[in-house]
């Protein structure tokens, strides 16, 4: 028996139609692709292959550093953003790394 295929239809905004059509061209994948590995994957688990929630609202910094801390480190990047002159830069990574070295 010959394999069959059948056409669906899928109304979408136009926005994210393009976002997701730019993102399969570099992925060298369609949408008919995405959409067919799509199913494949649901059939094979049968589940849907992707997470499905609301995202978290507190962001995963909050895992790692209290609210207070990240007051003041935001405090400090504003005062940074308005008083550059006040802070040390570097031109790259290696460049910072020799100066936490030296001051040792």
């Amino acid at each position: 028996m010959s394999n069959l295929t059948t056409a669906i239809s899928v109304q979408i905004d136009k926005k994210d139609k393009e976002q997701a059509t730019k993102i399969l061209e570099k992925l060298g994948v369609s949408m008919s692709g995405l959409i067919n590995m799509t199913i494949k994957q649901l059939i094979m688990r049968e589940s849907i292959p992707f997470d499905i929630s609301i995202p978290n609202e507190e962001p995963d910094l909050y895992r790692y550093f209290t609210k207070s801390q990240l007051k003041r480190v935001a405090k400090e990047l504003a005062n940074m953003e308005k008083h550059p002159e006040n802070y040390k830069s570097y031109n790259d990574v290696d460049e910072l790394f020799k100066d936490l070295d030296r001051n040792d």
